[in-house]
């Protein structure tokens, strides 16, 4: 338990997708992973969504730089969220270290209506050793 605790003390904290309720497709703010090494772990908390048939697909995408064109980062998918009970957290990882310096989430919303899902999406990795 002392080494978790001593890992998660160093590790860096980032929000991809701030929580919050959203309607139509987000995309969050590039933000530099350049310091990171090593597996990266991303986060995605959601409720269930509202409406007929609602979806929310997440992905993680990269960019050398933080205005430049995103691409997606292979295997950086989160399992499709829809109406559910209990919505869903889940943690997807990637090699951080392979990445371009700024990376991003994109949640896609789906449905008929006004389908809308509550939602965050947080990044945690390693810094690179000293």
């Amino acid at each position: 338990m002392a080494n978790l605790m001593n890992a998660l003390a160093q590790a860096s904290v980032l929000r991809l997708i701030v929580a919050g309720t959203y309607t139509t497709t987000e995309t969050g703010t590039g933000v530099d992973v350049s310091a990171l090494d090593g597996v990266a772990a991303a986060i995605l908390d959601s409720s269930l969504g509202t409406d007929t048939d609602p979806t929310l697909n997440v992905k993680l995408q990269d960019c050398a730089t933080v205005g430049g064109a995103y691409e997606d980062i292979p295997g950086a998918t989160f399992v499709e969220v829809d109406d559910t009970a209990g919505g869903s957290t889940q943690i997807i990882s990637f090699d951080v270290s392979a990445a371009k310096a700024f990376v991003l989430a994109v949640g896609t919303i789906g449905g008929t209506g006004s389908p809308s899902f509550d939602f965050s999406v947080t990044l945690i990795g390693m810094a690179k050793a000293a």
